[in-house]
This record gives structure tokens, C-alpha cells and sequence, in this order.
């Protein structure tokens, strides 16, 4: 993207920040302060160190610390000022004829608690509520043109997946194989960055793990994990050498516009063993059940919860999404312009889903000491179900050992 591009248009602005207000107006608060980068991204359309103000009525107010001329040029509200201080919020809301809030909304699911209590004393006349669910209960549910957005990082994901089959080569290190992987992405446009809401949690592309090294846990919110280069790290590929007759698990996000598609594929070399390939169907099985319950109204708890149960008829329980404590207990999630979006196939979650939100499907068996089978797809959901945005091939990719693959 270059600078200045305006990605999304003023009538796409407005729709999403008429939401908010009316989210707004139902539980009273008379004004929303938006500072998360992501959110800001969505009402304004930058990603400038910047400060919405969205009053319950009326037009927004882009206060804009740097770069000015940078967010000025990609934002299409009209009301751009420049910014000196945080300090000055309210100085300039009064300038600009907004009445004081009562009470303000903040995204206080992110925000750090130093900042929180720095608003707090600029705010001293307003009580400050958190306002987080409201948003993303709003961004869950995605526009048309949100849609061709992860339409297009969809077919771009498969461009990737393609690619895998030209690199992969016995002997060539996980982490080699990643980084011309991810080489190829950059150059068909992946934006290098994959925003993640949940604290602590960051992503580099995806994961890209061989055998056994694709069921070493890790800290991520993720049925794989990955041995990773170190400890600093901590998950994704490693140094571990491809060899044949392993499941090769090639998990990447195309991140296009800001907006992200997920999508697993596993390859071999030379042969998979017959279980890993049974399994592999079983977990496409469950995928396609889900595909056609997934409907608006359906219940994602209770969407997961017969995921469970498919997994355990087929005899996988165990191993499905992890092993022992170390199982996730989820199968899907919202995507966007974050990786983990609502709603989340979890247990427990009561949304229902809604036709324009996007899922992210993830069925996977854990073997430690052996690999990981399953598959992952980005999808729409709609009256008639589930409809998979990415088209690749969800059978496992068996390619010959011997020959050059470049």
C-alpha cells in the first residue's frame, strides 16, 4: 500500500460509526475515544498515531498526534485536526463545539492500564466505561466490501499454498522453507502484519512446522505450536529438517488491505502413513457438517460442541485440537481485520452467528511425536451455510521425493 491510499470509502465510514452511535445511545454514553490501531483503522481508515472522538450524535473528530499529512491523506471523514498532546483532548472537543460527556467509551479490553489511568485525569469530568464488546460485535459482521476484501487475501492464500508445492524439498530446514514461503507472500502483496486483539498474542505469517515439530505446544492461542527458531520466540518453525513421509503443515494468514484470510494445508514427500490420511478425512468431515449447520442463528457454542462430538465418534477425542491440558477449546474464530475476532467456535459462547460474518474453520488432530493433520478455511457465512472463500485443494498434498521442485 503507498502512502496516502485511501483503502476504504466515506460512505463505508459513515455506516460503521452510525452503528457505534446507536450502541452507543442504548446504554448512554455520550461519546467514544478510539485509540486501539486496529479500531481506528476501521472508523477512520488510517493507522496514523491518531484519536477518534465519536460523539453519540453528530460528526466525528480525528485528532492526530503524527503524521498529520499522512492520516489527512488516508482518511476520508472530514473533521482532521492536528494534535500536540493527549492532554489537549478536551481543550479541542470544546473547541470544536462538542458538549462534555457524561460518560465515555474506551476500548478498556487493550488498553494499558498506565493509559487508563492517564485518561482518567484528562477526563476528570466523565466516567470512563468500557465500550470494546459493542465495537466488535459491530466489526463481526462485515460489509461487501469488507467481503471482497478477504475474498481477494482468500484467493492470494492459495496462491501461497500453490507455491509451497514448487519450494518444498527434503532437507531444507522448516525455517527455510518459511522464509521463502513468506518471501513469494510479500511479493504478491502480504502487508508483513498480522494483528492480533488478545494481549501477549503475535503472529509472523503463520506457522509452517514438519513431523513431530508441528505438535510441540506453545503459548499461542493455537492447536499447533511449533518449536520456533528460540526461546525468545517461542513458537513457528524451527531448524528442524523436512524429511519424507511426515505431514508437512503449511498454516499462513494473508494479511491484503488489512484485512486477513486463514488457511491450513498439509503436504508430504513421497507418502503419508494410512491413519494420518484417515484421520485427515475425518477432520474434513467434520468441516463439512459444520459448513452446512453454520447457519444465521446457529449458536457457536453449540457449533463447536458437535465438533467435539464428531471428533469423538471417529475415535479422535483425544487428539483433536491438542492432547491432554493442552487441548484448545476451540475450532474456529472470527477474521478480519484481526486474527481473532468474534465469533469464536468455543465452548460456551452463546452468539449466534450472523449472515456477512467471517469464520475462520480449524479442525485439526495433535499426534505428538508424529504431526498434525487438518485443515483450516476462511469462510462467509450465509443463509445457506458456510461458503469457503479459500478454494485450495483440502486434500493432503502428496508430491514425489526424488527431483527438483524449484
Amino acid at each position: 500500500m503507498s502512502a496516502g491510499k485511501m483503502i476504504a470509502p466515506l460512505a463505508e465510514m459513515e455506516k460503521r460509526i452510525i452503528k457505534l452511535q446507536s450502541a452507543m445511545q442504548n446504554r448512554d454514553v455520550g461519546g467514544v475515544l478510539i485509540v486501539q490501531k486496529t479500531d481506528l483503522f476501521y472508523f477512520a481508515n488510517t493507522s496514523q498515531q491518531a484519536y477518534l472522538y465519536i460523539p453519540s450524535e453528530g460528526k466525528p473528530l480525528l485528532m492526530v498526534f503524527r503524521d498529520f499529512d499522512r492520516a489527512r491523506a488516508e482518511s476520508p471523514l472530514a473533521d482532521i485536526i492536528s494534535l500536540a498532546s493527549i492532554k489537549k483532548i478536551p481543550q479541542l472537543l470544546s473547541e470544536y463545539g462538542y458538549v462534555f460527556p457524561r460518560i465515555v467509551g474506551m476500548e478498556l479490553d487493550v488498553l494499558p492500564v498506565n493509559l487508563y489511568f492517564t485518561y482518567v485525569k484528562i477526563f476528570e469530568q466523565s466516567r470512563i466505561i468500557d465500550i470494546s464488546s459493542e465495537i466488535r460485535l459491530i466489526r463481526a459482521v462485515k460489509s461487501e466490501f469488507e467481503i471482497e476484501k478477504i475474498r481477494q487475501a482468500a484467493c492470494l492464500s492459495d496462491k501461497v499454498a500453490a507455491r509451497v508445492s514448487e519450494l518444498l524439498e527434503p532437507g531444507k530446514t522448516e525455517v527455510q522453507l518459511a522464509g521463502e514461503v513468506e518471501g513469494y507472500a510479500r511479493s504478491i502483496g502480504h502487508q508483513g502484519i498480522v494483528r492480533m486483539r488478545l494481549w501477549g498474542s503475535e503472529l509472523f505469517y503463520g506457522h509452517l512446522l514438519s513431523g513431530a515439530a508441528a505438535a510441540v505446544p506453545s503459548y499461542l492461542a493455537s492447536p499447533t505450536g511449533g518449536e520456533g527458531v528460540s526461546a525468545a520466540v517461542g513458537q513457528g518453525a524451527g531448524f528442524k529438517k523436512i524429511t519424507g513421509d511426515e505431514p508437512i503443515l503449511v498454516d499462513y494468514v494473508f494479511a491484503l488491505d488489512g484485512y486477513l484470510s486463514d488457511h491450513a494445508r498439509i503436504f508430504a514427500l513421497g507418502s503419508l502413513p494410512a491413519d494420518l490420511l484417515k484421520a485427515h478425512e475425518a477432520m474434513l468431515e467434520i468441516q463439512n457438517e459444520t459448513m452446512k449447520q453454520a447457519k444465521p442463528g446457529a449458536v457457536s457454542g453449540e457449533l463447536y460442541e458437535m465438533m467435539v462430538s464428531m471428533a469423538s465418534e471417529r475415535g479422535y477425542g483425544d487428539n483433536f485440537m491438542g492432547v491432554g491440558e493442552k487441548k484448545i477449546r476451540f475450532t474456529g474464530h472470527g477474521i478480519g481485520l484481526e486474527l481473532d475476532e468474534f465469533p469464536f467456535i468455543a465452548r460456551g459462547q452463546k452468539l449466534e452467528l450472523e449472515e456477512g460474518m467471517i469464520i475462520a474453520l480449524e479442525p485439526k488432530i495433535i499426534y505428538p511425536g508424529r504431526g498434525v493433520v487438518g485443515i483450516e478455511n476462511t469462510h462467509l457465512v450465509t443463509d445457506a451455510g458456510l461458503d469457503p472463500l479459500t478454494k485450495f485443494s483440502d486434500e493432503v498434498t502428496v508430491l514425489p521425493v526424488a527431483g527438483n521442485h524449484q
